[in-house]
């Protein structure tokens, strides 16, 4: 009897590791498609966005290289979105935020929002959770109001951004929206790609 629950036990942990090992070749395939078209000789930005603002929240350090980018291109200032509590990267926290979703219990900040009348354009990114906004970016835009300033969201994600604009255009109090953009989560190999994406993208704008 016991043996047999092992096999069972053992037949679906293997089921699982096929399954994973499974979706991360089918996400690199779609990462090496997306990026082709980013790869080459260096992109030149050439916008002019004014003074601008990037606001960003991140928890593996994602986000803030994208955040980073933006800032080498466009000289921005650079405000990092922080929790009163840190949040520890373990899995009783995507727990914790599934419950804080539900709920809209989201987690308290900590610091003064920025002077957003200050700037002629504002980036806003965090990372995706359960397929939509952090939950930190959730508490901020509670607070915000962009009082007519021109605002454009990023994400950062494993594969998939989910709901992450939608929900970012429908809270986003007073913003004059512009083009979004999406960043997986890459190997090292694509950095002059992203390179590439965000120089491209902030053109566009």
């Amino acid at each position: 009897m016991f043996k047999f629950i092992g096999l069972i036990i053992l037949g679906a942990a293997l089921l699982g590791l096929i399954a994973g090992g499974v979706h991360l070749y089918k996400v690199a395939a779609r990462n090496k498609k997306e990026m082709a078209p980013y790869a080459g000789s260096r992109a030149v930005y050439s916008n002019q966005l004014g003074k601008v603002l990037v606001v960003y929240y991140s928890l593996s350090g994602h986000t803030r290289e994208i955040a980073e980018k933006i800032q080498a291109q466009t000289g921005a200032e650079l405000y990092e979105i922080k929790t009163a509590e840190p949040i520890g990267r373990n899995w009783t926290m995507y727990l914790a935020v599934r419950q804080q979703l539900k709920k809209g219990n989201y987690p308290l900040l900590d610091g003064e929002l920025p002077d957003f009348a200050a700037y002629d354009t504002v980036f806003v990114g965090a990372p995706v959770w359960w397929y939509t906004m952090a939950t930190p970016l959730w508490s901020f835009l509670k607070e915000a109001d962009f009082q007519g300033i021109k605002v454009v969201p990023f994400s950062t994600q494993g594969s998939n951004y989910g709901a992450f604009f939608e929900d970012f255009a429908a809270h986003a109090r007073n913003a004059r929206l512009l083009k979004s953009a999406s960043f997986n989560n890459l190997p090292e190999k694509y950095d002059s790609a992203v390179d590439n994406k965000v120089i491209e993208w902030l053109n566009s704008l």
